[in-house]
């Protein structure tokens, strides 16, 4: 689990994930992981050191700022603390307020006046983070219309709005259209655009104009 400064330039976005982050994450992005791993030197182990792995988990979170944090309160733990940073990565607020920062700089954590300001973000940040690790799991839109799924035909050329005025029906392709999407949606906003745009955007076949190869 880790917050993530991808695309710090324009807006300091947090990803959580409950695998393995994959080389194309870590080459592209800046990583404050709740647990990190550290290779074992089984020649260096003492007489009574016992380590049967290759690798050895270590804390993300300091000692200092446990401490700290426990001067609020002595029950809180380095999970809370973690919970805590990604629940005010996510503040509205905090995001306009230190926006000018956060497009040249990686974020600068604020630490909470009272035990009770600690346990609101912590608690947001954690119930946050379970949607973003079980979204699949969630609930569907209920308003939202497939149309023509029995055709079978899933192949997507480029997806496109009825209109430019009326983003509440995509033309998936020439058999499958969705409607009824809630404009809400649209406020989710990924480096500057929708969700739903960027992945409109990106999910098309493509082809580059010197090799002429088709993606």
């Amino acid at each position: 689990i880790c917050v993530s400064g991808v695309g710090v330039t324009k807006e300091f976005s947090a990803i959580i994930t409950d695998i393995i982050p994959d080389l194309e994450l870590i080459g592209k992005s800046q990583c404050f992981p709740m647990y990190y791993y550290e290779t074992v030197d089984h020649d260096q182990l003492g007489l009574f050191d016992q380590s049967s792995s290759d690798y050895v988990r270590k804390d993300g979170i300091s000692e200092f700022i446990l401490d700290r944090a426990r001067s609020l309160n002595p029950k809180i733990t380095k999970e809370d603390i973690f919970y805590y940073v990604y629940g005010l990565l996510h503040s509205q607020e905090y995001r306009k307020r230190f926006s000018s920062d956060l497009k040249k700089s990686l974020p600068h954590i604020p630490f909470p006046e009272t035990f009770q300001l600690f346990k609101t973000f912590s608690k947001a940040g954690r119930d946050l983070a379970q949607l973003h690790l079980h979204y699949e799991t969630g609930d569907l839109c209920q308003e939202v219309i497939v149309l023509g799924t029995e055709s079978g035909n899933f192949q997507v050329n480029k997806m496109r709005f009825i209109s430019k005025e009326d983003k509440r029906t995509i033309i998936f392709n020439e058999n499958i259209r969705i409607e009824n999407i809630p404009l809400a949606t649209y406020d989710y906003i990924v480096n500057g655009k929708s969700a739903i745009e960027w992945i409109m955007e990106r999910y098309a076949i493509t082809t580059n104009p010197e090799s002429k190869i088709v993606n």
